[in-house]
Formats: C-alpha cells, sequence, structure tokens
C-alpha cells in the first residue's frame, strides 16, 4: 500500500524550478517567523496568551479580554502553521522529483521536527514565564531550522554526486571558520537579549546575570571578528582566482555585515529602540544565510552523476 507522499509522487513531478520555489519558501517563511517572534517579544506580548498550546485555559484562540497582546501572540502561533505548511511543501516536491532524491527528503524532514520541536520550546517558554533561558533556546532553535532550510535550498540547485572543491582547502577552512564564529556571535546575542530591557511582557520577567554592557561588548567583539574574517575571505577568493559566483557571495556578506554593524550600534546608543531590534533581528538571519551561502559555495555537488540511495549524509550540514 502506497503512502501519501508516494501516492502523490507517482502522479507529479516538479520541475527544478518549482523544487527550488519550495525549498525557498521554507527559507522565507523561517525568516518571518524569526522576525515575527521578536515582535511578539518588543511589543511585550510575550505571554499574551496565557498557556500554551491553548490560548487561555479555556480557549483555543485569543480572546477581546487579552487584548492586542493576545492578538499578537497568537497570530504568530498561526504563522507557524504556515512555517509548516512551507516545509510541508518542500517535503513533497522532494519526494516526487524523478529520480526521487533521498538526501534532499531527510533535509525536508529534519525541518519538520524542527518545527515541532521548538513549537514545544515556545510552549515551556510561556510555561515558564518568559525564562530568559528557554527563549534564547527557542531563538536558536529558529536559527537551526534556518541553517537546514538553507542547506535544502542550496541543495535543489546541485546534483548528487559527492563534493568537490572549488578553492583551496586553506580557503574553505576561512570559510568555515566564518560559519562557526557567526554561530557564536548569533548565540552571544542572546546574552544581549537576555539581559536587556526588552524582557517580552509587561510584567517582572526575569533576566540573565549579565551585565548588559558587557554581554553587548563581547557581543560587538565577535562581530568585529566575523568582519575581518569576511574581510579576508573577500580578498582571498579574488586572489585564488575563486569562481565568480562565490565571489559575489562573499561581497553579498560584506554588504549584510555592513548593514548589521551599522544597525547594532546605532540600536545600542540611542537607547535600543524597539523598531531597531527588530530590524537587527531580520539583519541576524540574512546574516546567516549570507555566510552559509558563501561556505557551501566553497564546493561543489556536479549534476552529471545519478542520485545514490544509499548516501546518509545529505543530511548533515558538515557533508553539504
Amino acid at each position: 500500500m502506497l503512502t501519501p507522499l508516494a501516492f502523490i509522487a507517482q502522479r507529479w513531478t516538479p520541475s527544478p524550478r518549482t523544487l527550488r520555489r519550495a525549498a525557498f519558501s521554507a527559507v522565507v517563511m523561517t525568516v518571518v517567523i524569526v522576525v515575527t517572534g521578536g515582535a511578539v517579544r518588543l511589543t511585550g506580548s510575550g505571554l499574551g496568551c496565557d498557556t500554551w498550546p491553548k490560548c487561555t485555559d479555556d480557549s483555543l484562540f485569543a480572546t477581546p479580554e487579552q487584548g492586542i497582546h493576545g492578538a499578537i501572540e497568537f497570530g504568530n502561533r498561526l504563522l507557524t502553521y504556515v512555517l509548516s505548511a512551507a516545509v510541508g511543501w518542500a517535503i513533497v516536491a522532494a519526494r516526487s522529483t524523478k529520480p526521487w532524491r533521498r538526501g534532499l527528503s531527510r533535509l525536508g524532514w529534519l525541518q519538520f521536527w524542527i518545527v515541532a520541536s521548538n513549537a514545544v520550546l515556545g510552549g515551556i517558554a510561556v510555561w515558564t514565564g518568559l525564562n530568559p533561558w528557554t527563549v534564547a533556546g527557542h531563538f536558536i532553535a529558529a536559527n537551526a531550522l534556518l541553517t537546514v532550510a538553507v542547506v535544502t535550498w542550496v541543495r535543489t540547485g546541485e546534483g548528487d554526486a559527492p563534493p568537490r572543491p572549488r578553492v583551496p582547502g586553506p580557503v574553505r577552512k576561512l570559510g568555515w571558520a566564518l560559519v562557526l564564529v557567526s554561530g557564536v556571535l548569533i548565540v552571544a546575542g542572546t546574552g544581549v537579549t537576555g539581559s536587556g530591557k526588552h524582557a517580552g511582557d509587561s510584567s517582572d520577567v526575569p533576566r540573565m546575570p549579565f551585565d548588559y554592557t558587557t554581554a553587548a561588548q563581547v557581543h560587538a567583539a565577535f562581530a568585529w571578528i566575523v568582519c575581518v574574517g569576511a574581510v579576508a575571505m573577500f580578498f582571498v577568493l579574488r586572489v585564488v582566482d575563486a569562481p565568480d559566483d562565490t565571489r559575489a557571495r562573499a561581497r553579498d556578506l560584506l554588504v549584510v555585515l555592513l548593514l548589521q554593524g551599522g544597525i547594532g550600534y546605532v540600536q545600542y546608543f540611542t537607547g535600543v529602540p524597539e523598531i531597531l531590534v527588530g530590524v537587527h533581528m531580520l539583519g541576524s538571519a540574512l546574516l546567516w544565510i549570507a555566510v552559509l551561502r558563501l561556505a557551501l559555495s566553497l564546493r561543489e555537488r556536479p549534476r552529471d552523476a545519478a542520485p545514490d540511495p544509499t548516501r546518509t549524509d545529505d543530511a548533515a550540514l558538515v557533508a553539504a
């Protein structure tokens, strides 16, 4: 007996363009959920819904008594279903591709399980009254989802042959070092948020036991390390005569870093206004996408080899 996915796959074959659009929709919706999640916190709506998975003990939906905060929090919860639909489309498209690319299907299902687990983590954040550590974990899990979504999107434009390098080994190591430091930068940013004034609710919400100024300085230090690495990568790629698309990725990263760094300093010296914090969160997602795309462009997977259904490493970022 056929599974629903196998049934659809028998009757539909997506074009490469459709497959890529499906994967890209998951990337877009992940960025949207990161930004709207930040909006929930920045508007003080983190506890707009009293509990989880319901919005109140007696209602699945926000009630008029909860006001605008309940509507904002519940609206963000509804967007999780839109995100799930985008991930579902990517899963169906990957399964229906001929020949079946098993690695893409596994990446799609990995996105699904991250979405499901992060929804639970978001519920725990509500149950714990927006404990800053659970809120930080919720944000980091969203970035894990973004990582897998970007890898899936990139892989839809490649074949399934083993990866081969496009630049010398030291340059590839620099690219993955940039990924590592950028990941640390994002995690350090949760310390700034967790010790700052935007707790996510108007009530007395606990904060991380860090000095805000010190946390911001540590975050800025990692940002400068990423900037230095990005500038070095930009020039090194020209010295080794890297492919044009790889050099374009390095340029894109520098542009995002310039904008993101400027926003970060402006928000710090202007008292951390909510709107700039929200824009900075968007910049964080775009920065992570740019770093990943640059690292992934340092190798290629040719299309001339048939997919190997026995390969199981496509779901791993390192293998990509």
